[in-house]
């Protein structure tokens, strides 16, 4: 019970994060495929609750629109890996696939940005030539966050102004 609770809360967060309606994906649909699914795997073993949730609480970190888009690409991306190693011949299988790959397109931007920041981690910044590179950015880089953080004032300062709290 609670894998399908689990399961339909993150499909919901995905939908609305992204307004996807229900032409685009139907919960209430799906939920038979999940319940199915969750018999393949036996969700309901009482190991499925030991150490929390897996995904649900590291979305509850990611408050922005396009920063959700960047980990629910990646949720997404991890779905449709596991679900590759099952019986694909099952329509139940099929169909909860077939819905991940249309998320997953429309997230594309989303799996860019991931791919990003996993390109950053490979970095070596212990190579000179790295070092040198990143020391004749550094100011364009202080700059944008200057700039990131003064749009976040004004935006501030603007609502302050028209709210009369």
């Amino acid at each position: 019970m609670a894998f399908q609770t689990y399961s339909l809360f993150v499909l919901s967060v995905i939908m609305i994060s992204f307004g996807h309606v229900e032409n685009r994906l139907n919960l209430l649909q799906l939920q038979g495929d999940i319940d199915k699914l969750k018999a393949d795997f036996n969700s309901s073993h009482s190991d499925v609750a030991d150490g929390g949730p897996i995904f649900t609480e590291r979305l509850s970190s990611w408050t922005e629109r396009n920063e959700k888009r960047i980990i629910l690409s990646q949720i997404i991306s991890m779905y449709l890996k596991m679900l590759e190693s099952t019986d694909r011949s099952k329509a139940h299988v099929r169909n909860i696939s077939e819905e991940l790959h249309t998320l997953k397109e429309s997230l594309s931007d989303g799996s860019k940005k991931m791919e990003d920041l996993k390109d950053l981690t490979k970095l070596q910044m212990s190579d000179l030539k790295i070092q040198r590179k990143a020391v004749n950015e550094l100011f364009s880089v202080l700059q944008k966050l200057g700039d990131t953080s003064g749009s976040h004032k004004r935006k501030r300062s603007q609502f302050q102004r028209l709210c009369k709290c």
